[in-house]
């Protein structure tokens, strides 16, 4: 079976990379299309991959602004030419899925999530990104289109794979379609439960406003608690004036110790709002147990009181009650490993392929 696989972009190593590493791995023979592509930026593994880029590839710091390219992103996408593949496998939270089809192919969405910020996200990315208002005005308007567009080449996929519970309903909601929940993959082999945590609690993310570490710091200013903060992004330095000295933001950490890391915290605090949201269960998979944002997906892979807390607004205070909630409570590290391991990237793989044989 002739395969192609179409993804977004290749400019950083997300969520988003793992599963398109997961799915490269079940047809490593596939390209990958997409439509910028900064090789420095992704994963060994997909580096090797044979990666075919856009027209947008062309254009002068385009893996920069490839936000700002949005609007020529269906046209890039449409431009592909995909004769003689069998299936057509997109990964898609934006507009990967807008390619064409070719006449006796088969196309499988896997969504991450329909596009947030053209659909019911719209007002808290105007909020949150940094625009000068010629553009802020623009933003509305654009985003209409998009999203006009991207209802109409919904109808384009054949099947699709939701990675939540949560994006399903947002699937049904935006395009009207039904779709399969295949949870994302964690590698569990790269992770291993520690002897005894330490004694700090846990942050990772990107660290823009919509993931809301500010309000994880502000809690923890007031608890006096230790706690580290991994991750990069424009509020480092703000967050780092605002943090107080029981605090430590480390910047980026490589993978192997983040590991590490997340072995040895007493628990992870994750306060953002996502559509899946990884790392709680990488934390899991480390043998810690995950203090989460309720909205979104996260709280799919929490069993409340045995594997984590869930916490219901994002909210210092709320961030707090979850944590003093934390600190009367009594958790097996090795019941919540085994949880995390019902996720593991061999299961994903095996998952999707039964889908795949199903349908075709």
């Amino acid at each position: 079976m002739k395969t192609a696989i179409i993804h977004d972009w290749l400019v950083s190593s997300g969520g988003a990379e793992r599963v398109l590493e997961a799915l490269c791995e079940i047809f490593p023979d596939a390209p990958v299309y997409t439509s910028v592509c900064d090789r420095s930026k992704i994963s060994a593994a997909l580096q090797k991959k044979d990666i075919r880029t856009s027209f947008l590839q062309k254009i002068p710091g385009s893996t920069k602004i490839y936000r700002d390219l949005l609007p020529l992103m269906p046209p890039a996408f449409q431009s592909f030419r995909l004769k003689g593949f069998d299936l057509i496998l997109s990964s898609s939270h934006a507009c990967a899925k807008g390619v064409r089809r070719p006449k006796g192919s088969v196309h499988i969405c896997y969504c991450h999530t329909p596009m947030r910020y053209a659909w019911d996200m719209m007002e808290d990315y105007l909020k949150y990104e940094q625009m000068n208002p010629v553009k802020k005005a623009a933003v509305p308007f654009l985003l209409g289109l998009v999203r006009r567009w991207d209802r109409w080449n919904s109808k384009g996929v054949d099947h699709f794979i939701a990675n939540s519970d949560f994006v399903s309903r947002r699937i049904m909601t935006c395009y009207g379609r039904g779709s399969k929940v295949i949870h994302p993959p964690v590698d569990i082999s790269k992770y291993r439960v520690g002897e005894k945590p330490g004694a700090y609690f846990l942050a990772v993310s990107r660290l823009v406003p919509q993931k809301r570490t500010d309000i994880i710091i502000e809690a923890f200013n007031r608890l006096g608690f230790p706690l580290k903060v991994i991750g990069t992004g424009r509020e480092l330095e703000r967050l780092k004036s605002i943090a107080g000295t029981n605090i430590e933001l480390t910047g980026f950490v490589p993978e192997e110790d983040l590991a590490e890391t997340l072995s040895g915290c007493r628990a992870l605090i994750f306060a953002s709002y996502e559509d899946f949201g990884l790392v709680p269960l990488e934390a899991q998979a480390s043998g810690r147990p995950a203090i989460v944002y309720g909205r979104g997906g996260a709280s799919e892979t929490i069993i409340p009181g045995k594997t984590g807390i869930i916490f219901e607004e994002q909210t210092p205070e709320a961030v707090i009650e979850a944590v003093r909630k934390f600190e009367t409570m009594m958790f097996d590290s090795a019941a919540i490993r085994r949880h995390a391991e019902g996720f593991d990237k061999e299961i994903f793989k095996q998952k999707i392929m039964e889908f795949i044989e199903e349908r075709i």
